[in-house]
């Protein structure tokens, strides 16, 4: 098959949208699983009764099954029980949940590596709890995970395609329902990767800066 550059220019429009919904998931399901991982990390640090071997389960369940998986779960399965979400919700929630359990297990990482010695310190300045973790614990536990969160978030941005097989219309699905149409997937494929290249590679080298600023690559 011969690269036709109009045919090319002419898909364009659809797969920057198709790009937009990409990015719009990531940014979401980032929020969703910074948010929700750092609550896990800290209630399993805690080791509340129950509550903390519940979340553990729940985070080696997540993290041991595929995204693909639970992606069909929760859109095929769950309607049936009456819980219904369109597709692009259901793939936010998903990817989001998804990757909380591998940030929580970041930010616990991040927790248990704050010395000793500021914790004893808190203690010895009779400081209150919910302080000491706002004010000393957890600026330090996510300042050193920063670089890792990147990491996730462009991983997040390339796995975002796997929602395309719950009819998410995210760039992936757009060019495939553009090859379909027209019989034409050279094009339609080769531009989706390249999108998918011009985003990843700067985001890459911000996450470089990074990791020299915080100190965590030598």
């Amino acid at each position: 098959m011969i690269w036709d550059t109009d045919f090319a220019i002419s898909t364009l429009p659809a797969l920057l949208r198709g790009l937009l919904t990409t990015i719009h998931i990531t940014l979401v399901g980032m929020a969703i699983a910074a948010v929700l991982g750092l609550v896990v990390a800290v209630l399993r640090h805690l080791r509340i009764p129950v509550v903390a071997q519940v979340l553990g389960f729940l985070v080696y369940f997540i993290r041991g099954t595929p995204l693909l998986v639970q992606a069909f779960f929760v859109f095929y399965v769950l309607p049936e029980y009456g819980v219904t979400m369109s597709a692009l919700t259901t793939g936010i929630l998903v990817i989001g949940v998804n990757y909380s359990a591998y940030t929580a297990e970041v930010y616990r990482a991040g927790i248990e590596g704050v010395p000793t010695g500021q914790w004893e310190a808190s203690t010895a300045l009779n400081l209150p709890r919910g302080r000491t973790w706002r004010r000393i614990v957890l600026p330090q536990a996510v300042r050193t995970v920063v670089p890792m969160l990147g990491n996730y978030l462009i991983q997040m941005f390339k796995d975002s395609a796997i929602l395309s097989a719950i009819t998410v219309v995210e760039l992936m699905t757009v060019a495939k329902a553009i090859g379909q149409s027209d019989f034409r997937y050279l094009e339609p494929f080769t531009i989706a990767a390249l999108l998918f290249l011009i985003v990843s590679v700067p985001c890459t080298l911000v996450l470089r800066r990074l990791e020299r600023r915080y100190g965590t690559v030598h």
